[in-house]
């Protein structure tokens, strides 16, 4: 079966928002690049009302983003040219890798590293993304000053918000973290996550939900939050995202830009908190903020 391919110049913030979108219209392929992004859709459901639709999914965003590529392109075997995209990776204590890759055969290259097995659906982001591997990186080191701020011991509760693949939260329960609560506005995310969480033997210890904040535990307290979002939602939740956070909680913030900082430090309910500590990789930021 023929696929139209689309190149989208669009900003890397409204990226995963338009993924989303696109999925709604039978896109089955995404590639994820800097200031654009790639869209695979069945031919035969590439129609002039899909195409309206998309320039008035464009047309919002504004920012310049168009559709720069139309390209037909024949029938091929999408799942394995995806599959050897996805390759084990080493980010801080961590190796990721997917089901399917073999183990290292030179096992010291993992001695001392946590073993993340996911396996991202085809349709949306692997988890090597740099704002996930900003945010596994400081990981350690928030759990370290979890405990110095709380008189030892592990954390016992973490939110994961807009969990995805379920990465984050599988990389804090396998570092001691007592039970994960994560959600995601969307459908494949809670059984891709739901999937990985069995293949990393978390079970038991990760409840994910669909839905927005709005599914967010009333009676539960967290001892840290990681929300791996857009600046846009990170605003909207600012408050449901905080309220939750214990005494001595720690809060984590990716999913922005070096130019979203100076403007999430001053809004709503963060304006409470101060950063204690940040990194960057390229022109994405991640954030830990205690309550000032």
């Amino acid at each position: 079966m023929a696929h139209i391919m689309l190149e989208i110049e669009i900003p890397d913030e409204y990226q995963e928002w338009l993924i989303a979108e696109l999925d709604e219209l039978e896109f089955e392929g995404f590639d994820q690049r800097r200031n654009a992004l790639i869209a695979w859709i069945p031919q035969a459901s590439m129609n002039d009302v899909t195409r309206e639709t998309i320039e008035q999914l464009l047309l919002g965003i504004g920012h310049g983003a168009c559709i720069m590529k139309e390209e037909r392109v024949e029938d091929r075997n999408w799942n394995e040219e995806w599959e050897q995209t996805i390759q084990p990776m080493e980010v801080g204590r961590f190796l990721i890798r997917p089901s399917w890759a073999a183990p290292n055969p030179e096992p010291e290259t993992e001695a001392g590293r946590i073993v993340l097995e996911i396996d991202p659906k085809m349709s949306f982001g692997t988890g090597y993304h740099e704002t996930t591997r900003i945010l596994l990186r400081l990981m350690p080191e928030v759990f370290r000053m979890w405990a110095e701020r709380n008189g030892g011991g592990l954390p016992a509760e973490v939110m994961d918000a807009g969990t995805g693949t379920g990465i984050l939260g599988i990389a804090a329960l396998k570092l001691g973290a007592g039970h994960c609560f994560g959600f995601d506005v969307d459908e494949w995310s809670t059984i891709n996550t739901t999937e990985n969480v069995l293949m990393n033997g978390v079970e038991g210890r990760f409840e994910v939900k669909q839905g927005d904040g709005s599914v967010i535990p009333a009676d539960t307290t967290y001892d840290i939050v990681m929300a791996n979002i857009n600046r846009n939602i990170l605003e909207d939740m600012s408050v449901m995202l905080t309220k939750p956070l214990k005494p001595g909680g720690i809060l984590m913030l990716s999913g922005l830009l070096y130019s979203d900082e100076e403007i999430i430090l001053k809004h709503g309910a963060y304006a409470q908190f101060k950063k204690v500590e940040g990194e960057q990789e390229g022109d994405w930021i991640g954030l830990i903020l205690i309550r000032d």
